[in-house]
């Protein structure tokens, strides 16, 4: 089983350290993870950026090792449609294995929070937000992986938690998986909504649709901020993953790697 999609305290909002995910990685059983911490910006200067500092990284990752579990080093970028250059600066900062690219903010609002819904129903809330990942996909081509395409799912301010109905949303969806097919990036089964909204972000029609479409990189991330949900619902998510594509896969040096479930 794989995790990756986790982030330390090296992430501003990471509760454990290093260590002690990887711990919890080897009690759950993973062979492989990848620490992908939070490199966020805001048009609006007011706001303090969401970015790890290079010395915490490297304090934290570069020698840590686990005799029983392969750790990658990466991060998530925080994807918006004016920012792609930032992402060609930040890749420099040192050699990654894995760059996750994911939609929080829309409209410079955290979607996660009340102000972002307040005058939308929930249909204009998920519109709104999957036609951001829509221009963020169009624009972007330094990510290897989307990470939590239904993020708005699990959000906090949302009135009625729920999964993203694919058919409410199909044409934008289509277009959305269609572009990551045709780049060659990924999709990440996020297994941080079963608990917020009842199913994995996106759940499995979402997979299904993405393979129809060209689709062949899919990867698996618990989105764990604390150690006690690393690896969280992975073997669930593996055999939704065996049952469509026969592997799921891991990152190495911006490769993907396909191993057969």
């Amino acid at each position: 089983m794989f995790d990756f999609h986790m982030h330390s305290l090296v992430s501003f909002d990471g509760h454990d350290t290093a260590e002690a995910m990887v711990e919890a990685a080897a009690k759950a059983g993973l062979k492989e993870i990848c620490f992908t911490d939070h490199i966020d910006y805001f048009a609006n200067t007011q706001v303090q950026d969401w970015v790890f500092s290079n010395e915490a990284y490297s304090s934290a990752y570069d020698s840590l090792h686990h005799p029983e579990v392969k750790i990658r080093r990466g991060m998530e970028f925080g994807l918006k449609p004016y920012n792609a250059t930032m992402l060609k600066e930040d890749l420099k900062r040192r050699p990654f294995d894995f760059v996750l690219g994911s939609v929080h903010f829309v409209d410079e609002l955290d979607v996660y929070y009340p102000e972002y819904w307040d005058g939308k129903t929930i249909f204009e809330a998920e519109a709104r937000y999957l036609q951001e990942v829509l221009d963020c996909v169009r624009v972007h081509e330094d990510f290897d992986v989307l990470g939590h395409l239904t993020y708005i799912s699990k959000c906090r301010a949302h009135p009625s938690p729920r999964p993203v109905i694919y058919a409410d949303h199909a044409e934008i969806l289509d277009e959305i998986l269609r572009i990551l097919a045709r780049k060659g990036k990924g999709m990440e089964i996020n297994t941080s909504g079963v608990d917020r909204c009842g199913d994995f972000l996106p759940y499995a029609p979402y997979f299904r649709r993405f393979k129809e479409l060209g689709g062949t990189i899919v990867t698996i991330g618990s989105d764990a901020h604390t150690a006690s949900r690393v690896g969280q619902y992975s073997d669930r998510a593996c055999e939704i993953l065996k049952d469509i594509f026969g592997y799921v896969c891991t990152f190495e040096n911006r490769q993907p790697i396909f191993h057969k479930l």
